[in-house]
């Protein structure tokens, strides 16, 4: 899985209203991986002035450099990535219903996948002991405010697209989708191929991906404020 850097995000006024049930369980995570109060809050408080640069996420990493008026410093951290045998856990748990690969697409996390992928053994969220992060600045509590900045951000990416937590977890959009593919019928919407599949199938990953959007549009223009964060 390569890399993926996704943009700043802009100053945000006020608190962030997360809209899925998935983002809120991170911001729980995020919570219990504090150790006081007041680092959480100076955290949310970076994480909302826009001083978090781009964040990198790669297979159980992230990374993000964060500003304050004593600097700028480098935030990394970890998240422990599935197994083999998770991978294959949650692969089935996707396949087993239909229409779980096209909710996954359309940003969506049902929550009995989830519960699924729970019976199988697969942790898909990640409790704050696991959020390990390391950070350049000369704090000695980890997670540092610019850690928890940067995790408070991490939970906005998640809550908009929860391909981004099974990124994080070691398996990318691409990967799962392979990973479908292979493992045959079962549900019939894994549409957009992986690099050197059928290349036959381009035309429906177009049509898909049209849909997608067309639906998000729709959505937001129905009611623009479920969409806000």
């Amino acid at each position: 899985m390569a890399a993926v850097t996704h943009p700043a995000q802009p100053p945000r006024r006020g608190g962030v209203r997360l809209s899925s049930w998935w983002g809120r369980a991170w911001v729980r995570a995020v919570e219990e991986s504090a150790y006081t109060q007041a680092d959480l809050t100076a955290g949310r408080s970076i994480a909302r002035s826009g001083r978090v640069g781009g964040i990198i996420i790669d297979a159980g990493s992230f990374a993000a450099a964060v500003e304050d008026p004593r600097g700028l410093w480098t935030v990394s951290g970890k998240v422990p990535v599935l197994d083999t045998d998770g991978r294959a856990a949650f692969v089935e748990a996707v396949a087993a219903t239909p229409g779980r690969v096209a909710a996954l697409l359309d940003r969506d996390l049902p929550h009995d996948l989830v519960e699924h992928a729970e019976e199988g053994g697969v942790e898909l969220l990640p409790y704050g002991g696991e959020l390990a992060c390391v950070c350049t600045c000369d704090g000695w509590l980890d997670p540092c405010r610019h850690a928890l900045a940067v995790l408070v951000q991490l939970g906005w990416l998640i809550d908009a697209d929860p391909l981004v937590l099974l990124a994080l977890r070691g398996l990318g959009r691409d990967e799962l989708l392979a990973a479908l593919h292979r493992h045959g019928p079962g549900d019939p919407v894994p549409l957009a191929h992986p690099s050197g599949s059928d290349p036959d199938d381009g035309d429906l990953d177009v049509a898909y991906d049209a849909a997608v959007r067309a639906r998000r549009m729709l959505d937001e223009l129905a009611d623009p404020a479920a969409t806000a964060t």
